[in-house]
């Protein structure tokens, strides 16, 4: 499959989203609506229909998961290692530096279901359930600095507590009625079109005066940093082909959209996070592909 067939088709589905969102009128409301039941409903359905099925073998994917958390951690650095050099308001840095390390899975699980179907929806999803409690602790931690509220966001993701019950009920082989299968099913095959046209509707293309500099930090370290070193680390760990093209496409992803909620939530800059999301998911049409090409073409993979 050619990278601007697997690509396309879900950049034109943020694309849509775009348009609507600005020449449909349906409202605000509507969008938001749609973020939340592809949030709190159909997108950890897809997590859980896919954790709970597929027969995980962690001695094989625990290089992976390996690479992937040290890629990440090492984002986390990166980000925080800038905050000496920027003075802008309070808040403003610890409401952005999360754009440098969270990742966007809507598009994630988009591109793993087309690049290898249900296994490679399998490889991302167990990315996501492992990746999102690290990043959520790191985003709250720079916003919130209290332990409380720490362990109360971990325990309340929907995406974390649909991936840890799929993995409970995989690992202990826990039967699970058809027609509930059936059902979970149908709603994540919806989530992925419904979350890439929220992702669309949500983009925010005004220029940012201020803090131009730190931007453009974080983007660079989420689009190029973290990409260059987790590929630099599937390769020096002989990661296999399908699975390096997994982590590259993971650690390649724009910023998550719910970044600019926790912000906005925790009394932090939503514009400015607004901002990063949009720029990031933009950058992205360019980035996602020039990664995922250059991967492919030291695997000799067509």
């Amino acid at each position: 499959m050619s990278i601007a067939t697997l690509l396309l088709p879900d950049f034109l589905l943020i694309l849509l989203g775009f348009v609507l969102a600005r020449k449909a009128n349906w409202g605000g409301h509507f969008w938001s609506g749609v973020e939340k039941i592809v949030y709190f409903l159909m997108f950890p359905a897809l997590l859980f229909y896919t954790t709970s099925r597929t027969p995980f073998d962690f001695h094989a994917t625990g290089t992976l998961l390996k690479i992937a958390m040290a890629a990440t951690t090492c984002a986390m650095l990166l980000g925080w290692l800038g905050k000496p050099m920027f003075t802008a308001a309070p808040r403003v840095f610890e409401s952005g530096v999360q754009t440098a390390f969270r990742f966007n899975s809507y598009i994630g699980l988009a591109l793993a279901s087309r690049l290898a179907g249900d296994q490679g929806t399998a490889l991302i999803a167990l990315l996501i359930g492992f990746l999102v409690p690290l990043c959520n602790m790191a985003a709250v931690y720079a916003l919130a600095h209290d332990s409380g509220k720490l362990l109360k966001e971990i325990a309340q993701n929907p995406l974390v507590v649909a991936t840890a019950c799929g993995l409970i009920v995989n690992l202990c082989d826990i039967p699970i009625p058809e027609a509930i299968n059936a059902t979970l099913s149908r709603l994540g095959n919806a989530s992925i079109a419904l979350g890439l046209l929220a992702v669309g509707a949500g983009l925010r293309l005004s220029a940012l005066h201020e803090a131009k500099a730190m931007a453009s930090y974080f983007l660079t370290i989420k689009l190029l940093a973290l990409p260059a070193i987790a590929l630099s680390l599937g390769l020096y760990m002989g990661l296999p082909a399908l699975q390096l093209q997994i982590l590259v496409i993971f650690c390649s992803l724009p910023t998550a959209s719910s970044a600019y909620v926790l912000a906005a939530r925790m009394g932090g800059n939503g514009p400015f996070v607004a901002f990063l999301i949009s720029a990031g998911t933009l950058l992205s049409l360019v980035s996602l592909p020039f990664w995922l090409m250059a991967t492919r073409a030291i695997l000799g993979v067509g």
